[in-house]
């Protein structure tokens, strides 16, 4: 059978899942710390995500799973609790993920209807997470479809508003005087990378993809690159175009505000639309990574069996995966969300990278990158809950919660299934 993911269509993938929350949400709440140089930290955030990107994509060509992260873990440290509870996280912090874009698409649907009721919100919220579970039931193939058409129309209005919105800026926005403390930009960048999250996408698609070997890390670096380009114009137009109190007040859509000073109401309205394009799009990429990771889970005893019954063309763990975001998106404010999100996605890939320096001379990478990696994804968490304690102190108990609970989860399924965590490959080519 024909492979569903060539080049673009699994760069296109990888973008559709990064361009959601990231330029739409995060641009607001970086922009309130960082002020007019939060296109340094999307520099810095790109920095991460191409280094952590790069140690992936090694582990994906070399181990060719569709459960990504959860397989490189366990080939990393072997099949005990830790890489299991580690693996439960990885996939308890994708639902969360998600859980922030639905959040966010719920957000600007609500501002376009200029109502702001948290009823209204979590309705849409949850109806978009409804829509797209349905269509990644269908299967990979319309994933994959959908996302070209997705992707090519809100990159071009987000050129379009780039491009005009930069001969709009007010220098004096922009300028020395006008610069925070640089600490804002610096413990901005755990937000910005949040931004780039949807990277490690890409990697859950390689069993569908057509010459992983020489696709996977292409594919990789020019989805990131691409969105970076992106997020660093547009921050620059956005923060040019609105006062620093304005991005505060407007900081859940101030890239729709951003618009009205070149195109009225009429540009206020059409990008809160591409926001509610891209957010769904971001839905209907992660949600296919979330199936994958389920799907493998459950074939290694890690989690219940019903991840694994298929219904359609796909696997009723999906129609699960919709039922754990929900209480997610009704209980959770979008900081919240996105906060725990991030660190805990720093932490996993972290840990991830530690476990590819375990078998790096299996994979063939080059050491010093992913130990870099390593350092980065650890040190921004670090940054990232040293700069949240004191506006949310309670971020690092949902952490330690989390914790808590994919280790009692891990220790359960295994007690209960009399299953562990299995290795589903060996190693598939070596880069040596």
């Amino acid at each position: 059978m024909e492979k569903a993911f060539g080049l673009w269509s699994a760069v296109f993938l990888g973008i559709g899942s990064m361009v959601g929350a990231g330029i739409f949400i995060v641009i607001g709440q970086a922009g309130s710390m960082a002020g007019n140089i939060v296109w340094l930290s999307f520099i810095f955030g790109a920095i991460i995500a191409l280094l952590s990107g790069y140690s992936l994509a090694k582990l994906a060509i070399s181990y060719q799973s569709r459960g990504g992260i959860v397989e490189y873990l366990v080939q990393g440290f072997g099949e005990n609790i830790f890489s299991g509870s580690m693996g439960v996280m990885f996939y308890l912090s994708q639902l969360i993920a998600v859980a922030a874009v639905a959040k966010s698409f719920g957000t600007y649907a609500a501002t376009l209807m200029s109502g702001s009721n948290e009823l209204i919100i979590n309705s849409f919220s949850v109806g978009i997470i409804v829509l797209f579970t349905l269509i990644n039931l269908i299967g990979a193939s319309l994933v994959a479809k959908s996302e070209n058409i997705i992707v090519f129309i809100k990159l071009g209005v987000l050129i379009i508003f780039a491009i005009s919105a930069l001969f709009t800026i007010e220098p004096k926005l922009l300028s020395i005087d006008k610069i925070p403390p640089i600490s804002g930009m610096v413990f901005a960048i755990g937000i910005t990378f949040f931004a780039y999250q949807g990277f490690s996408v890409i990697t859950n698609t390689v069993e569908d993809m057509q010459e992983p070997q020489t696709t996977m890390l292409k594919s990789m670096f020019f989805a990131i690159l691409i969105v970076a380009v992106l997020y660093i114009v547009t921050s620059v137009a956005v923060l040019g175009n609105l006062s620093l109190e304005k991005i505060i007040q407007t900081k859940d859509y101030a890239l729709a505000e951003a618009a009205k000073p070149l195109f009225g109401e009429i540009g206020f309205k059409i990008m809160s639309i591409t926001a509610l394009l891209a957010t769904a799009s971001a839905i209907n990429a992660t949600l296919y990574a979330v199936t994958e990771i389920g799907y493998t889970m459950a074939k290694d005893g890690n989690l219940p069996k019903v991840y694994e019954y298929h219904v359609f063309n796909s696997f009723e763990g999906l129609i699960v995966s919709a039922l754990l975001i929900t209480p997610l998106i009704i209980f959770f404010n979008i900081s919240q969300i996105t906060t725990v999100a991030a660190v805990v996605m720093l932490l996993v890939q972290g840990t991830t990278h530690i476990a590819h320096l375990k078998v790096i001379k299996k994979t063939g990478a080059k050491v010093w990158i992913v130990l870099v990696a390593v350092i980065a994804m650890f040190g921004v968490a670090i940054l990232t809950l040293y700069s949240t304690y004191e506006s949310m102190p309670e971020i690092l108990y949902y952490l330690l919660s989390t914790f808590v609970i994919a280790f009692i989860l891990e220790l359960l399924l295994r007690l209960i299934n009399n299953k562990k965590v299995q290795k589903q490959t060996s190693l598939s080519i070596n880069n040596e």
